[in-house]
């Protein structure tokens, strides 16, 4: 496989771009983004088989289970992320190792309970960010892997291009029935 059709298939929608200026407009997209994800995930793997759900959407990538169990727990990190930032004067964020994460016996099991995760996680995440000021926006938190930090409103974009990119994922993988 040539590196660009590997690229292509490692992020289907694109690399994230944050504009220069984030309108209010598109901050409500990301949010209804972020809101919308678990229910675009239950209902593109709810009649899936254990087979398909351990399609992969790329060679060397993860399953379908690894995807949905990583969105779980890369959420929960997500709204800790942006509660450091609300509660802390520009906290430096722990970073995990998401690749030994999606190994652990968890991410082999039913997606039920990480779908009830995202649910939850992303009911609640909604109502803070609907709840963040124009002030609040302009927080940020140091992310120590990237060396940078990061504004709780370039942040909202983030999670709502990864909510998105691994719904792609998904659906990828169903398209080229995981035959990497």
């Amino acid at each position: 496989m040539l590196p660009t059709e590997l690229q292509k298939l490692k992020y289907p929608i694109g690399k994230f771009q944050p504009p220069e200026i984030i309108s209010k407009g598109q901050k409500e997209k990301w949010i209804m983004d972020i809101e919308n994800f678990p229910d675009s995930v239950e209902d593109t793997t709810k009649n899936l088989s254990n087979a398909e759900l351990n399609y992969r959407y790329r060679p060397d990538g993860w399953t379908i289970k690894q995807v949905v169990h990583h969105c779980a727990d890369s959420h929960i990190n997500s709204i800790i992320r942006f509660k450091l930032a609300l509660t802390e004067d520009t906290p430096t964020i722990r970073p995990y190792f998401e690749n030994h994460w999606a190994e652990l016996v968890d991410y082999e099991h039913d997606i039920k309970t990480a779908l009830s995760i995202l649910k939850g996680i992303h009911a609640k995440l909604g109502i803070l960010l609907r709840g963040l000021s124009d002030e609040d926006l302009k927080l940020k938190f140091i992310h120590p892997e990237h060396g940078k930090s990061f504004t709780l409103e370039e942040t909202i974009g983030t999670y709502a291009w990864h909510s998105n990119h691994h719904l792609a994922h998904i659906k990828q993988a169903l398209k080229y029935k995981g035959e990497f």
